[in-house]
């Protein structure tokens, strides 16, 4: 266990914002009664947008509903799924471009509204497809809808792509009774355009915002998911991440983001960027309504290879494991070398440890795993190799729908399109892919052969191992840094890479706030172990209730 404390000047810093029991009570009953305006005050002064009357404030009737209460309403008559569908819609409209423009709705699905209809009468006829039925999820625009949305990863390269058929993943959420209700902007290509790009921006969807504070940059790519459910646009929504673009978005947002094992749920039909680390997730506001989610998007897909092997592993309802004790017993390694990056970052991740032992956890602090200058260039080179001919076989499955054929194509659109495609950023990473022969390139095996040793063999297994580990933790990021389209991201540090490489899960949950900017805690392990870390994640949660909604402020006031 851990001898190391914070300092008392940030303790007393951090007893408010940050983790102490007490505090968090406070925010809680807080973001109970106050909720946020809904509203843009667009006057230049910020108190008139923080200081918010607790009699008046709660604007929006579904702010931070959960999927629970939904399906209770819905059941007792109380609203139907067309209304609720329609209060997100006219939430959407009034400000994703408009009022405080968060842009991270790129597209709202026009035929939203008549499917919740249909699924209502389904409803009073006794069909009640599952706990997801009715409810409103929007999915990150690299997931394939057949239906009259496009799916374009953000680039004007795509747009008006629409596939010959659902990607398995939005076939799984609509058997399960969930309104599609449209696509979430993203950084272009899942970020894998530029090595100088801004997270969150594309060139459908331009530049997504952080709701708490506008002028700080939401992370990626899953920028607009991350964005648009900490704004209650959406009641869930669907992510993806090759390294970081689940988590990191749902530290910045304040929200949970479950990045599941590679091969729990399928990437069939989605915009690749990685077929040994690819994986969608769901983005929520609470554990339990991602383990929700969760149970709906798995399963063995024939399109998708890797799902083979989570037969026998997979579970339908995930909420089963969740338990306010379930932090009792569990052995977690602190990862500590991730440490560092930001003193009050470190300051809230000891009160973090502090909640996990006082709640029944074990902790073996340090736990090692292999550093990524370890792993030298082989991360990026893999990636090179496995975009070029990922991007290249889905746009070939899409036949006459897709504007452009090959990345070969998609490179020269951005050529011919500069002003509109690459007005802050050019496409190295797509030439750098582009130069890349056949997986079957030594360069490539050899690569893939490194990372897998060294964040598996040599990794994540044997720390698990050795320790006797339940899950290993850290800060999932840092707080949001001030968007900068000239100078690019900010990301400082993160907990991303071990799992990522992998192929193994990583749950984020928020952990509190540095100034009014969020800051989540992740919990990671071996591959297959969603039960056990959604246990783990779900009793800190429930411990510290860390969440609040946002406010929308236009820049952070540090006086």
């Amino acid at each position: 266990m851990t001898d190391s404390k914070p300092a008392e000047k940030n303790r007393a810093r951090y007893s408010v914002s940050g983790l102490d029991r007490r505090g968090f009570l406070s925010l809680g009953a807080l973001a109970t009664a106050v909720g946020m305006s809904g509203c843009w005050a667009g006057q230049g002064d910020v108190d008139q947008t923080v200081l918010l009357d607790p009699d008046t404030s709660s604007s929006f009737e579904l702010e931070e509903i959960t999927i629970d209460q939904l399906q209770a309403a819905m059941s007792s008559g109380k609203w139907t799924a067309e209304y609720v569908v329609r209060q997100y819609v006219d939430r959407i409209q009034a400000m994703n471009e408009q009022g405080p423009e968060l842009r991270a709705v790129i597209e709202v699905n026009p035929d939203a509204i008549s499917i919740a209809a249909e699924r209502d009468a389904e409803r009073r006829a006794g069909n009640i497809r599952g706990p997801l039925h009715g409810v409103p999820i929007l999915l990150k625009d690299n997931i394939a809808t057949h239906d009259r949305t496009t799916t374009t990863a953000g680039t004007l390269a795509l747009l008006g792509s629409i596939p010959d058929h659902d990607s398995f993943v939005a076939a799984r959420l609509r058997e399960a009774g969930a309104v599609l209700l449209g696509k979430a902007n993203l950084s272009e290509w899942a970020n894998f355009r530029s090595t100088r790009s801004s997270s969150g921006w594309s060139g459908r969807g331009r530049q997504c915002k952080n709701p708490y504070v506008l002028d700080r940059n939401p992370c990626g790519s899953s920028s607009g998911s991350g964005a648009a459910v900490s704004a209650n646009f959406a009641a869930a929504a669907i992510g993806t991440e090759t390294n970081g673009s689940i988590v990191c978005p749902s530290t910045a947002n304040g929200v949970v983001g479950v990045k599941p094992t590679v091969g729990l749920v399928s990437r069939s039909r989605i915009i690749p960027i990685s077929h040994t680390q690819d994986t969608a997730g769901p983005m929520t506001r609470t554990v339990r309504d991602a383990a929700l989610v969760l149970g709906a998007l798995v399963g063995v897909d024939p399109e998708d290879p890797a799902t083979a092997a989570s037969e026998g592993k997979f579970h339908t309802d995930y909420t089963a494991f969740l338990r306010e004790d379930g932090l009792q017993g569990a052995r977690i390694g602190v990862y500590r070398s991730a440490f560092g990056f930001h003193p009050e970052v470190d300051a809230l991740m000891e009160q973090s440890l502090e909640v996990l032992t006082q709640h029944g956890a074990e902790l073996v602090d340090p736990v090692e795993l292999p550093k990524y200058q370890d792993f030298g260039n082989a991360p990026f080179t893999v990636l090179l190799y496995e975009f070029k001919a990922g991007v290249n076989d889905y746009l070939a499955s899409l036949g006459d729908a897709a504007p452009v054929k090959s990345l070969a194509e998609v490179i020269a659109f951005n050529e011919k399109n500069a002003d509109r495609s690459m007005p802050y950023f050019d496409q190295e990473t797509l030439l750098l892919a582009q130069e890349k022969g056949p997986l079957t390139d030594p360069e490539y095996l050899e690569a893939l052969d490194t990372c897998r040793r060294l964040s598996r063999d040599e990794g994540i297994d044997k720390a698990m191992d050795e320790h006797r580990l339940d899950a290993i933790v850290g800060p999932t990021g840092g707080p949001a840094w001030v968007t900068d389209l000239v100078n690019k991201d900010n990301f400082g540090g993160s907990t991303s890479t071990p799992a990522a490489i992998a192929g193994y899960p990583n749950v984020s949950v928020p952990a509190g706030f540095i100034f009014e900017l969020p800051v989540g805690v992740s919990f990671f392990g071996r591959a297959w172990s969603e039960p056990t870390l959604l246990r783990i994640a779900y009793a800190f949660e429930q411990a510290t209730k860390a969440r609040r909604p946002p406010k929308f402020l236009p820049t952070l006031d540090l006086a």
